[in-house]
């Protein structure tokens, strides 16, 4: 087969399932991010060596955790009202929990923008591979289902504003780095982006943000006055970081000596290779939320 009608289908299978799954219901949502994460683990220990039996099990049984138990908050808020202080005390657990495993995913995140300067590492520690285990793959996919809820309700018009804005920056790095790119960006990491393509990207990004805050998603009451602003700092969020993110699981596969994370995508490679970007994005999005409502 054609490798580009490969790469059309394979594309195509990923969205229509993403869509499908992200617009059933919460459920849906939540499965098809778990499985997304079980493959991503599969793929990450492959990279690193790590023994993939578990792994997979710390992560999934992490991910199930956090998210039964964040889910069954939100369920005994609707029917514990006559019970305000007991319901009171475990929200307030809840978002300590949360505070607790942002500070751990952010203090991994800063550890992998270092690790994008280490040139002479050729082999990762194994404390450390379980490090990244944890806060670049695990706990992200937690962030990724947490930012959904937006302040109440899941609200899949936010994941998809989120997948529309790193599909925009990527589509527009990529065309803009190949027809005017001169500069390279981190070219021992990754020799194929530019400096002018990560621009275009951004501009793309945020004209996206722009177009979602005022033609797709509803503001909330409170930040209704600042809905553009929000999604125009949001979507350069998006390209700041979510170029990072390609970077540090480009500078993983360019230890490990492989192309793409792996092959379960035909022309695109892995779970992983599509949601480098989402993964290192979503944490800091939640921090920017936290921030948010806290200013509010």
């Amino acid at each position: 087969m054609n490798e580009t009608l490969k790469r059309t289908i394979s594309g195509a299978v990923y969205i229509a399932l993403l869509l499908t799954s992200i617009l059933f219901s919460t459920e849906s949502f939540i499965i098809l991010f778990g499985i997304f994460l079980i493959i991503t683990i599969y793929e990450f220990s492959n990279l690193v060596s790590l023994n993939k039996i578990f792994s997979i099990l710390f992560g999934t049984l992490l991910f199930s955790a956090i998210i039964l138990i964040s889910h069954y908050n939100k369920q005994t808020t609707e029917y514990l009202n006559g019970l305000l202080s007991s319901n009171l005390d475990l929200t307030l657990n809840i978002k300590q929990l949360d505070l607790i495993l942002l500070a751990v995913t952010l203090v991994v995140s800063i550890k992998c923008i270092l690790f994008l300067f280490y040139d002479s590492v050729q082999k990762i520690s194994t404390s450390s591979k379980y490090l990244y285990l944890l806060g670049y793959i695990t706990l992200p996919f937690v962030f990724i289902v947490k930012i959904s809820f937006g302040t109440n309700d899941y609200n899949p018009k936010i994941i998809l504003g989120l997948f529309i804005l790193i599909w925009t920056n990527d589509t527009f790095a990529y065309l803009v780095g190949k027809s005017m790119g001169k500069h390279k960006l981190f070219e021992r990491v990754s020799p194929k982006k530019t400096i002018e393509g990560f621009l275009g990207g951004a501009v793309f990004a945020a004209f996206a943000g722009f177009l979602i805050s005022k033609l797709y998603i509803q503001p909330t009451p409170e930040f209704s006055n600042k809905s553009i602003l929000i999604w125009t700092i949001i979507a350069l969020i998006v390209s700041i970081f979510g170029t990072i993110g390609d970077l540090i699981e480009s500078k993983f596969k360019r230890i490990a000596g492989v192309k793409d994370s792996g092959s379960i995508m035909p022309g695109h490679g892995g779970i992983l290779d599509r949601l480098d970007s989402v993964i290192f994005v979503a944490p800091i999005i939640f921090l920017f939320y936290q921030i948010l409502y806290y200013v509010s």
